[in-house]
Order: C-alpha cells, then structure tokens, then sequence
C-alpha cells in the first residue's frame, strides 16, 4: 500500500513539474515559427535576407587578404602621419586615443620591417621595454633607408 501512495505521489509531482516545461516550449515554438514567417515575408526580411546573402559572397576580409601587405610607400605615410599625430596632435587629450594612435604606430612599424626584412620584437613587449625597442627599430628603418619623420 505504502509503495502504491509512493509510486502515486511521485507520477503526481513529475506531471506538475514538468507540464509547465511542456506548455512554455510549445508557446516558444510558435512564437518563432510566427517571427520566422513573418521575417521571410516582410520587405524588410527580405532585404536582409538579400544582403546577407550579399555579404556571404563578397567577403572584405578575403578580398583585403587576397590584395597582400601594404605598400612601403604607404607604410612610411602612415607611420610619418602617426608620428606626428602622437606628438601633438589631438592624443593629447584622452588617453584611450594617444593608445590607440601608438598601437597603430606599432603596428605600421611591424609591417614596415617585413617589408624590408628588419628584425623586431615589439609585439611581445609591453611597457619601457617596449619603448626601448620601438626606438631600435625606427632607428634600423631609417638606416634602412625609409623616412620616418
């Protein structure tokens, strides 16, 4: 008997717990079955639908890769324009800009000795030894030959 009650109470608690479960996915599945529907046959669902489709097919990514490094000419643009955007230009207020102006300058930098084949170490670095070696490599790529200010 006691085992009956048992077996009873339990199958009660299950079905109480898990009926609500049951109704709220039912109600989640219509709900995005009905915004499913209704974005594929609004114009503007369609429209985005059109440009993602757009978008899959002529990735900026693949074509940037495909076009390879930058030229030195516009490395040593950029790297003069950096420059003088780090020394007094508008860096000077915020400091989330003179960063992002410096890691910029970093990177051209990076770029510039690939092309033409000088040795640098700025990525790993951080702090005064970061500095340190930016001042190598700028002093290496004007031996080198590219004018940096």
């Amino acid at each position: 008997m006691a085992l009956a009650h048992i077996a009873v109470l339990t199958a009660a608690l299950v079905v109480l717990i898990s009926v609500p479960y049951a109704v709220a996915a039912a109600i989640r599945r219509d709900e995005a079955r009905r915004r499913a529907d209704t974005a594929r046959n609004s114009p503007d669902g369609r429209e985005l639908h059109l440009l993602d489709r757009h978008l899959q097919r002529n990735d900026p990514v693949a074509a940037l890769a495909r076009r390879g490094p930058a030229p030195i000419e516009q490395l040593a643009f950029d790297l003069r324009r950096l420059h003088r955007e780090q020394r007094g230009g508008l860096s000077l207020g915020s400091r989330k800009w003179t960063a992002a102006v410096l890691t910029a300058y970093d990177e051209r930098l990076c770029m510039a000795c690939e092309c033409l084949g000088v040795r640098e170490n700025l990525r790993p670095l951080e702090g005064f030894d970061r500095e340190l070696e930016r001042v190598r490599v700028e002093g290496e790529l004007e031996a080198a030959g590219l004018e940096l200010r």
